[in-house]
């Protein structure tokens, strides 16, 4: 819902693009050069080849360490999901972001929509909403601790960006809101990632079988 009300919001030039430009003002003014460097590498969390590389390597070597492949498909699948939806939502809209509008992004009504932008919903917020809410949901243990640290990362990579003045606000709520709504369709996923579980462990079984005598244990389905 959150995620459709801002999408017609920044099409209808409602009040919320007034609110983006008037954050932008605020936020050219407040940067602090010292703290540029900092946030400029903190945000590369919510950017999508960290955030996959990151996690694709701790839930790669927990599933050599517990012989199970569904977290490991699971990222796969919620990232296919997170790209194509919020990929779409890119391409169809088209908005400009503050850094290609250059010092006429600080004037009300600059947003730009049905160009070759790709701005809104912001990629990073949505990033870090399912990479790290996704691995606290795929915690073994400690889950609520693991998701509120995973709320905060996201919240903070979000809130960054638009200090840095990368992202207007309405580009950030509606990331978080993409993001949160592929979360809530990783449930869903479930069949999907056990049948691919099956022909993984089914074809990683005949690969090692062939390579020599023994047949060592499946991954766990």
């Amino acid at each position: 819902m959150l995620y459709a009300v801002v999408c017609v919001a920044v099409l209808s030039g409602s009040p919320l693009v007034d609110l983006d430009t008037a954050v932008l003002r605020w936020s050219t003014s407040a940067r602090s050069p010292e703290l540029y460097e900092f946030l400029s590498a903190w945000v590369l969390l919510g950017q999508r080849a960290v955030c996959l590389v990151l996690a694709a390597t701790w839930l790669g070597v927990r599933a050599l360490r517990t012989r199970d492949l569904r977290p490991l498909i699971t990222l796969g699948l919620a990232t296919l999901l997170l790209n194509v939806s919020v990929g779409l939502v890119k391409t169809v809209i088209g908005r400009l972001g503050p850094l290609q509008l250059g010092h006429a992004a600080v004037h009300p009504g600059a947003s730009t929509v049905f160009t070759d932008g790709t701005i809104f919903p912001s990629g990073h917020a949505a990033n870090a909403v399912v990479t790290w809410g996704l691995l606290a949901w795929l915690a073994p243990r400690g889950r609520r601790s693991w998701g509120v640290a995973a709320g905060l990362l996201a919240a903070s990579i979000g809130l960054t960006t638009i200090y840095l003045g990368t992202h207007w606000v309405s580009d950030v709520l509606a990331g978080w809101a993409a993001g949160g709504l592929v979360l809530m369709a990783v449930p869903a996923l479930t069949p999907l990632v056990h049948r691919l579980t099956l022909a993984a462990g089914a074809v990683l079984s005949w690969m090692r079988s062939g390579a020599g005598p023994g047949r060592p244990a499946r991954m766990r389905v």
